[in-house]
């Protein structure tokens, strides 16, 4: 949850990247959230979800984005977009926490 969102921020802010937006969600029933929302130094926009796993157990982090998790996360996206005006590039990434290992995939998928 929040600890692992903040040792992501961390992470990812290290790397160069600027925070925008965290824990944006969409309104109403059914919307979607997003964990952070990140400019990279080349301006894209990077949506990045944070999955969080104590042990690897039912595959860990990775195998807890599935496709209805990813579509939520598209939504969030877009509507962030129409929100704020922001024309830009943008990216999806992720990143896992299982135990105390941290993974960053950047541009682990698309809107498509």
């Amino acid at each position: 949850g929040q600890q692992a969102e903040e040792l992501a921020l961390e992470d990812v802010q290290g790397q160069g990247l600027e925070r925008l937006a965290r824990s944006y969600k969409t309104p109403g029933r059914g919307g979607g959230e997003m964990d952070l929302i990140l400019r990279a130094e080349d301006g894209t926009v990077v949506f990045v979800e944070v999955r969080s796993r104590s042990h690897q157990g039912f595959g860990g982090a990775a195998h807890s984005i599935g496709a209805m998790k990813r579509q939520r996360i598209v939504f969030a996206a877009q509507h962030w977009l129409l929100h704020t005006g922001v024309q830009s590039a943008c990216r999806f990434d992720v990143v896992l926490l299982d135990g105390k290992q941290l993974q960053w995939m950047c541009g682990a998928f698309d809107a498509a």
